[in-house]
């Protein structure tokens, strides 16, 4: 490995870097360019920190990611499964000692064994993220070879929901390097080749890593390498390195490679790595400001009675930020209506059932009751609450992903509407100032809706028991007892009916989450241009020297890069 050793870059290519982003953030705030405030925000944290390189394992559900983090480091530490098992981001990295620490949201950290990992990150064990946790990080004395990374496993794009920080999608921009994992049996999807996109704002180190090979032959993993890259080259107009990796067959030749070409180089350069790494987030940062200004320079550059007509244009009817509110406003509340049905459609079918077995445990119990009649009807209100929040906890826990049809819903259409108004704005401003817009972030997150403390509401009322002493049960008991089997089905379905409106509180709420994230992206991309449009009056000049500056050390870095 000593041969891959290459000379450490000199410290002005990192200072350069970090003024190019310094500069960047100071040229956002005067002109008031908001959209690129989350990746300069992660980037200055990296400049801070000077954190592990990040080593991510991102793909679709089911591509062998966890399963390929345990065959490169040789033992089973994460926990694999034919269900979607990953629930939050898992950071493995070298330690002294074997040992995990779990991170929660609100701020706790817990210490565990590592034997104990899969209690916080499989979905069995902590279905839909009950535990609320943030993050595990795993040390490892097996992972020395790897000093100076942190391999990151990410749950599956597409299996799980996108809750706070543990979400694939939404870790990206602080992703080092990149390991895309894909089955060798499926072709790359559109949304293999989105990932792709976003991550190349991100990171100059991606990887295209084939699992399950030994599906296929030595011919047929030729065909499928080839086929791979042709889709790459002729859909991104660039290469990146093809890896085939396969737990069961050759999984020690498959290993070799990849620790030779990518994990060593990156542990044994890690400073030289970690500087490039920046060096490619802060020239992302610097060339999406560069967009923002030209389209300033335009602007400026027109007559002042132009520029009303020039904002005309672009923030037309079609791309205004009252008509898109309105528009993302009627989407929301369109299937936020939805969501009773929805859910009482699923929950209709458990009803009947449920009478028939409660009123056999009902008619069983009983006979063990004894007491007079106001004693009676304690016992029964207390058996129906008991029992019902009991079977409701149940139906919520064994149901929960079935409810959240209407969320998924909207935040399909959610995400179409946005596109369709970033398309739309960006072909009003090539169209009228011949610039395009810079790439901007807008992925909508959906916060999984958390369980609802189950409330049951007793829906039978007694005032006979207040009289008890006149009613000689010996005579009345059979008959007061078939009275309270009766009023199962009534129970049952109101508080069925209770369960789906605490559902649809929760699904609702989080409904309006993604509506106001989806607000805030086009008000802040709205802002932007008007801000751009009628601030760039008169400052062409001061405009031109931005766009100098900021490109002088662009190509600075881009040539330290090459």
């Amino acid at each position: 490995m000593g041969n891959d050793v290459n000379p450490m870059p000199s410290p002005p290519i990192q200072h350069l870097a970090q003024e190019g982003l310094q500069k960047a953030r100071s040229i956002c705030d005067r002109m008031q360019i908001l959209t690129l405030d989350r990746q300069i925000e992660a980037c200055q944290g990296l400049f801070v920190e000077n954190p592990p390189i990040d080593v991510a394992i991102l793909g679709q559900f089911k591509a062998g990611k966890s399963s390929f983090v345990n065959s490169l480091i040789g033992q089973n530490v994460l926990p694999v499964g034919v269900i979607p098992v990953t629930t939050v981001i898992s950071r493995l990295q070298f330690g002294e000692r074997e040992r995990a620490t779990v991170s929660f949201f609100d701020g706790t950290r817990k210490e565990i064994p590592v034997a104990d990992l899969d209690e916080y990150t499989a979905e069995a064990k902590n279905p839909s993220n009950q535990k609320s946790v943030e993050m595990v990080d795993i040390e490892l004395p097996a992972l020395a070879d790897y000093a100076g990374l942190r391999l990151v496993d990410t749950p599956g794009l597409g299996s799980v929901f996108k809750a706070h920080m543990a979400v694939s999608a939404n870790w990206l921009p602080e992703v080092g390097a990149a390991v895309l994992a894909v089955s060798a049996d499926r072709p790359l999807s559109e949304n293999d080749l989105q990932l792709i996109r976003e991550l190349t704002q991100y990171t100059p180190r991606i990887i295209l890593l084939l699992t399950k090979a030994d599906l296929l032959s030595p011919s047929q993993q030729d065909e499928v390498v080839k086929f791979f890259e042709d889709t790459v080259k002729r859909e991104l107009n660039r290469e990146f390195p093809i890896f085939l990796y396969s737990t069961k067959t050759d999984t020690g030749r498959f290993r070799h490679r990849l620790e030779a070409e990518l994990f060593f180089k990156l542990a044994v350069n890690r400073d030289f790595e970690f500087r490039k790494i920046l060096q490619h987030k802060a020239n992302s940062v610097i060339r999406g400001c560069l967009g923002y200004l030209e389209l300033a320079l335009k602007t400026s550059l027109q007559a002042d009675e132009d520029r009303e007509s020039l904002r005309r244009q672009i923030l037309d009817e079609k791309v205004s930020f009252d008509s898109m509110r309105e528009e993302l406003f009627f989407i929301a509340r369109e299937n936020q209506k939805q969501t009773r049905v929805f859910i009482m459609n699923i929950l209709q079918g458990f009803m009947k059932p449920l009478w028939r077995e409660l009123t056999e445990r009902l008619e069983r119990d009983m006979k063990t009751w004894r007491g007079n009649l106001w004693q009676l009807t304690r016992r029964y209100e207390q058996w129906v609450a008991d029992t019902m929040t009991e079977e409701m906890r149940r139906i919520s826990k064994q149901e929960h992903r079935h409810f959240y049809g209407t969320l998924k819903k909207a935040h399909a259409s959610l995400a179409r509407s946005l596109e369709a108004f970033r398309m739309l704005l960006n072909g009003n401003v090539r169209k009228v100032l011949g610039v395009s817009l810079a790439e901007a972030e807008w992925d909508i997150k959906i916060a999984e809706p958390e369980q609802p403390d189950i409330r049951t509401f007793r829906a039978s009322n007694y005032n006979l028991d207040l009289i008890w002493f006149l009613i000689p049960m010996f005579l009345f008991r059979r008959a007061f007892e078939k009275r309270f089997i009766e009023k199962i089905p009534w129970e049952v379905e109101t508080n069925i009916n209770r369960l789906a409106a605490q559902w649809e509180d929760r699904v609702n709420a989080a409904i309006d989450g993604m509506h106001r994230q989806a607000v805030q992206y086009v008000q802040d991309e709205t802002a932007t241009i008007e801000a751009l449009l009628s601030g760039a009056r008169g400052r062409t000049e001061e405009i031109r020297q931005m766009i100098t500056d900021l490109q002088m050390i662009s190509d600075h870095l881009e040539k330290m890069r090459c």
